[in-house]
C-alpha cells in the first residue's frame, strides 16, 4: 500500500437528509423520505440515517415545520385577499408556546388566481387567522410568520386591522382596503390593537432583502408579480409612501429603508413599526424550528436539494442555508430536478456535488410523475460514491 493511501474509514456514515420541496412533483416530506431510502439502500442498516423535510419559509413551510414537529394543523374560517371564505390552516408547537402561521394559506395568489386586484388585494384573512390560531394557542408567547406567495401590496395594514389597528384618511372614516386605499391615509391609530397580540413576540421569515420603496421595493419589483400595471405600481408606491409616513409619526419607527420591509406586499414594513417584529432569514428561523441545526452539528454527510439548483439557491434558500449550518467535516450533496450551476459554482458554495435526477431526455411531465423514484435512485448513486471515497 501507498503511504499516500488513506486508511478506510470503519464508523458507519451519520447522515442527514434535509430537502426542500421540489415544487409540482414532491412535498419536502416526500422528498425526505425518498433520498433516505435511497442512502439507506446504499449504506445499509448500520448508517445512521435522519430525514428532516426543510423549507426556506416559502410554500410549504407550514407542513415542513409540522412534519419535523409531528404535530397536525389546526383550522380556521378566514378570508382570502379580495375577502372571499376560504379555510386556512395554522400550527401550534407541541409545548404550545409558539403559533405558525404560513400567510400564503389566506392571501395567497393561487387563491386569487381567477381575478386579481392588486389595488384591493388586503393582508386581512392573515389578520384573522392569526386571531383564530391564538384562541387555539392561549399559552402562546410568540406569532412565527412565513409571507411567502402574497397578492397583496398593502404593507400589512389589513392584518394590522384585523387586529384592531385603524387606518384613517383625514375625515377620520377607514381608508379603503388594499394598498391603493393607502393613498388616502392620513393617520395610524394603534390604541384598541388586540392586547394579547401587542404583547407576542412576533417573527416574519424573511428571505429578501428589499425595502419598502423605490425601485428595488414591494410596488415596483413584486407588483407586476401580483397583476399590477405601470399605473397600478405607482399608485401602490404612492400609497405605500403614506403608509410609511403615517407609521413613523404613529409609532416613531421609520421603515422605509428597512432591508426585507418590502417583502410579501410590505407585510413586514407595518408589523416591524406597530409589533415590534423581527425579521428573521427564512431558512434559519425554520432551521431553529425544526432543529436542523443541533442536527448537523455532527454529521458525515448531508444530502440536501429542490426543484431547481441556480444563482438564486446560493442566497438564503435551504441550500444555501445546509451549507452554512453544516459541521466543517460534514460532506453536502445536493439533489435537484436540474442543476443550473457549474461545477466551480458548486464548489465554491461549500457543495461537493450536486447531482440531477433526471437520467435523460425526460418532459416536465414525466420528471415530475417520476421525481420520488429518481430521488431514491439519485441518492443511491452519491452515497455509493461517498462510502466509496471513504474506503
Amino acid at each position: 500500500m501507498h503511504d499516500d493511501v488513506k486508511n478506510p474509514d470503519p464508523r458507519p456514515l451519520r447522515v442527514v437528509v434535509a430537502p426542500d420541496s421540489f415544487k409540482g412533483s414532491a412535498s419536502a416530506t416526500q422528498v425526505a423520505h425518498a433520498l433516505a431510502a435511497g442512502a439507506r439502500s446504499a449504506l445499509g442498516e448500520a448508517a445512521t440515517i435522519r430525514a428532516i423535510p426543510f423549507a426556506d419559509g416559502g410554500e410549504g413551510t407550514l407542513d415542513a415545520v409540522l412534519d419535523a414537529w409531528g404535530v397536525v394543523p389546526g383550522t380556521a374560517a378566514t378570508t382570502d385577499a379580495l375577502g372571499r371564505a376560504v379555510t386556512a390552516r395554522y400550527g401550534v408547537s407541541p409545548d404550545g408556546r409558539t403559533v405558525l402561521v404560513e400567510a400564503a394559506e389566506a392571501y395567497g395568489l393561487p387563491l386569487v388566481a381567477d381575478g386579481l386586484r392588486p389595488l384591493e388585494a388586503t393582508s386581512h384573512g392573515v389578520g384573522t387567522l392569526v386571531l383564530a390560531a391564538l384562541d387555539g394557542a392561549p399559552t402562546a408567547e410568540e406569532v412565527v410568520l412565513f409571507v411567502g406567495g402574497s397578492a397583496t401590496t398593502d404593507g400589512g395594514a389589513g392584518l394590522l386591522e384585523a387586529l384592531g389597528a385603524r387606518f384613517l384618511d383625514g375625515a377620520g372614516s377607514p381608508v379603503p382596503p388594499g394598498g391603493g386605499g393607502l393613498r388616502e391615509l392620513a393617520r395610524v391609530d394603534a390604541s384598541r390593537l388586540h392586547t394579547r397580540a401587542r404583547d407576542l413576540r412576533w417573527r416574519i421569515a424573511c428571505d429578501v432583502d428589499n425595502p419598502l420603496l423605490g425601485a428595488r421595493g414591494a410596488a415596483a419589483v413584486f407588483g407586476p408579480q401580483k397583476g399590477a400595471t405601470s399605473g397600478d405600481v405607482a399608485a401602490l408606491e404612492a400609497g405605500l409612501a403614506r403608509f410609511a409616513d403615517a407609521l413613523a409619526a404613529a409609532t416613531g419607527s421609520d421603515v422605509r429603508d428597512l432591508p426585507g420591509a418590502g417583502a410579501s406586499g410590505g407585510l413586514p414594513a407595518g408589523l416591524s413599526a406597530v409589533l415590534g417584529a423581527e425579521l428573521v432569514p427564512g431558512g434559519i428561523l425554520v432551521a431553529e424550528a425544526v432543529g436542523l441545526d443541533a442536527a448537523l452539528a455532527d454529521v458525515d454527510l448531508v444530502l440536501t436539494g429542490e426543484g431547481r439548483l441556480d444563482e438564486q439557491s446560493l442566497h438564503g434558500k435551504v441550500v444555501d442555508t445546509v451549507v452554512r449550518l453544516a459541521g466543517p467535516g460534514a460532506i453536502v450533496v445536493v439533489v435537484a430536478g436540474g442543476v443550473e450551476l457549474s461545477p466551480a459554482q458548486v464548489a465554491a458554495a461549500g457543495i461537493a456535488a450536486a447531482f440531477s435526477i433526471a437520467p435523460g431526455p425526460r418532459t416536465l411531465a414525466e420528471l415530475s410523475r417520476d421525481a420520488l423514484v429518481e430521488l431514491e435512485h439519485t441518492a443511491a448513486h452519491a452515497c455509493r460514491l461517498v462510502a466509496a471515497a471513504r474506503g
